[in-house]
């Protein structure tokens, strides 16, 4: 009995379902997409890729912004985070990170463009999306959507000596087809993180700290 050929993807009758063995090929793709973009946390900093800037397009509070990749440490989904009481409203709680017990602030609430929110780990629609910021001290934003990664040639960026925005926090803008996006200055983040927390504490506190 001779074989019967497969239909065609063309075909009338509809493309044949993908047989199980294809699905797993694709997911095993997915995860080494997934473990490529991890590591590239790790490789030499963006900005030594002549004349481009790589960014995170991201949006918190329905806001869209962009990320500095050199100012991100790593960059986790779905991460589960320990809700902590406390009087600052930005405050999530804390998450694990590299054996690390880190505090974790909304952007969008610390930006001002929206109360923090509990993410899905905790039941909530809030932020799912966590990037582990560079430097120290150690401190993680949240944020709702990734949009993707971009890689912009560097006379395109409009770089900003000053901060603007919530707390001077936004710092140069990305020229997009689909507009502009703010840029995000991450120590700048952190500096009102550290400013709300000391309103709260007193900054002798953090001369303990240091």
């Amino acid at each position: 009995m001779s074989a019967v050929a497969p239909p065609r993807p063309d075909d009338p009758a509809g493309a044949p379902a993908v047989p199980v063995r294809d699905r797993g090929a694709i997911e095993r793709r997915l995860a080494e997409l997934r473990e490529e973009f991890d590591r590239s946390f790790a490789d030499p900093p963006r900005s030594a890729v002549a004349g481009h800037d790589d960014l995170l397009a991201i949006r918190a509070g329905g806001v869209r912004y962009a990320l500095r990749l050199t100012q991100a440490a790593g960059l986790f989904p779905d991460r589960p985070v320990t809700r902590l009481p406390g009087p600052l409203g930005a405050l999530l709680g804390v998450a694990g990170f590299r054996g690390a017990i880190v505090p974790v602030y909304d952007l969008a609430a610390v930006l001002g463009t929206g109360a923090a929110a509990a993410g899905p780990a905790d039941g909530g629609t809030g932020p799912r999306w966590l990037v582990l910021a560079a430097g120290q001290p150690a401190v993680a934003l949240a944020f709702a959507e990734l949009d993707g990664h971009l890689r912009i040639p560097s006379d395109r960026l409009v770089e900003e000596a000053d901060g603007h925005g919530p707390h001077g926090c936004l710092r140069g803008i990305v020229p997009l087809p689909d507009g502009a996006r703010p840029i995000v200055d991450v120590p700048a983040v952190r500096a009102a993180v550290r400013a709300a927390v000391d309103a709260v504490t007193g900054p002798a506190r953090h001369s303990e700290e240091r």
